[in-house]
């Protein structure tokens, strides 16, 4: 069972959205997604019809972002338990509903050409989400454990 967060549940993730012939009906995305849950900072990298790259980053130097997804570990954890319990996001744990209701922005990018590539792909990415209800998660805070 995957710990979240962690590379091995993006992966985890990323694996089964890699063999859903319904993820490649959404068209292609390309995107440097960042994902901080946190202090932790993952990216998770999208070409054409698949995930091709998760890695955890250093949240202290530059990265190379189309766009970063800002949560504390308390929010990731309530959208990941929704769409386990839904088989996929309901209408308040979409990311489109968080980025929304979040007034300190939920998805982040110095360039805003490039965090449009949120919208741009929102579909492919909440079924990249939506996908993480066919795998159990073991929760640990990273606030709680240190890496």
């Amino acid at each position: 069972m995957p710990v979240f967060p962690s590379v091995e549940w993006f992966r985890a993730v990323a694996d089964l959205v890699n063999q859903d012939p319904a993820y490649r009906k959404l068209g292609t995305c390309d995107a440097k997604m960042g994902v901080q849950v946190g202090e932790r900072l993952f990216e998770i990298d999208f070409e054409a019809y698949e995930v091709v790259d998760v890695k955890e980053l250093d949240p202290g130097q530059p990265h190379d972002l189309d766009f970063t997804l800002v949560l504390p570990y308390e929010g990731w954890k309530e959208m990941i338990e929704n769409i386990r319990q839904n088989g996929r996001a309901d209408l308040s744990h979409t990311l489109n509903s968080i980025d929304l209701a979040t007034p300190e922005e939920f998805a982040r990018s110095d360039d805003y050409y490039r965090r449009d590539l949120f919208y741009r792909y929102n579909q492919s990415l909440q079924h990249f989400f939506d996908t993480s209800a066919k795998i159990e998660t073991q929760f640990v805070d990273p606030a709680a454990v240190r890496r």
